[in-house]
């Protein structure tokens, strides 16, 4: 069976935590069309920075490499986004459970965490990811459209 994966993600510092620098990420796309399907194996990743004006960034991961745990179950594709680094804030003591797509499904499945440098010297930044997940045979505006699930995980960073 097919399995279409999207990684977005984004990232900033404080800078972009309010005015028009926030008002600019907020408005950083949670879906993209595909260039084309991925070949399999591989994911479409789409990289967005304060720093670029959060101007996206295409290019493919390897599945290895993203972070999501998929199992296919035969009737059913197994999902669970993986918590990386485990260093970084909100803590998640409670994780919702995997999600389980039919074939025609598609999750999206959101993660944002906060990261200080080891000595405080450079000050917090930020990253949300964002994972698109089909299961079956996709078209390449999938992503555009309403998931059939939504997890999200974005807690409070302050």
């Amino acid at each position: 069976m097919d399995i279409t994966v999207q990684w977005i993600k984004t990232s900033w510092t404080k800078q972009s935590r309010g005015g028009e620098a926030a008002a600019r990420r907020n408005a950083a796309p949670v879906g993209f069309s595909l260039p084309q399907v991925p070949p399999p194996g591989f994911a479409h990743f789409v990289q967005m920075s304060e720093r670029d004006g959060f101007e996206p960034r295409p290019s493919h991961k390897d599945f290895r490499e993203v972070g999501v745990s998929l199992r296919d179950e035969g009737d059913r594709l197994r999902v669970l986004a993986r918590v990386e680094p485990l260093f970084g804030l909100p803590p998640r003591p409670r994780r919702p459970p995997a999600v389980r797509l039919l074939p025609g499904q598609w999750v999206r499945w959101q993660l944002n965490y906060r990261f200080t440098s080891a000595l405080g010297i450079r000050g917090w930044s930020y990253w949300l990811d964002t994972f698109n997940i089909a299961y079956g045979p996709v078209d390449r505006d999938v992503f555009l459209s309403e998931p059939t699930v939504i997890v999200d995980e974005c807690g409070p960073v302050r």
